[in-house]
């Protein structure tokens, strides 16, 4: 099995590269848990060419240290190869994230 790589965007509070599903559990997944009340990934619509899938989304959340609301609208494009996601791509706006996050 290939190693998946995903990277969480420059600038996005999160932002590395992570290549398995447990380093994006530990260090995205549950850290947004940890700082995020209600984190969610609204996914709107879907758009597939061939292995290359992009999802057009939104985050909603509220921040826990500055109870500030979050609603941006973001882009995920993965790439699937076997059923398996091989690839994973964030597009945010991080300026409106950072926002809500810092004091």
């Amino acid at each position: 099995m290939s190693r998946q790589l995903l990277f969480a965007m420059a600038g996005f509070l999160l932002a590395g590269t992570y290549r398995t599903p447990e380093g994006v559990t530990a260090n995205v997944m549950e850290k947004l848990a940890a700082e995020w009340d209600g984190w969610t990934a609204h996914d709107d619509s879907y758009i597939v060419d061939g292995e290359s899938v992009v999802v057009l989304a939104r985050y909603t959340a509220r921040n826990r240290a500055t109870g500030r609301p979050l609603a941006v609208r973001v882009a995920h494009h993965f790439v699937v190869r076997g059923g398996l996601i091989v690839r994973f791509e964030q597009f945010a706006d991080t300026g409106l994230v950072r926002d809500a996050a810092c004091r």
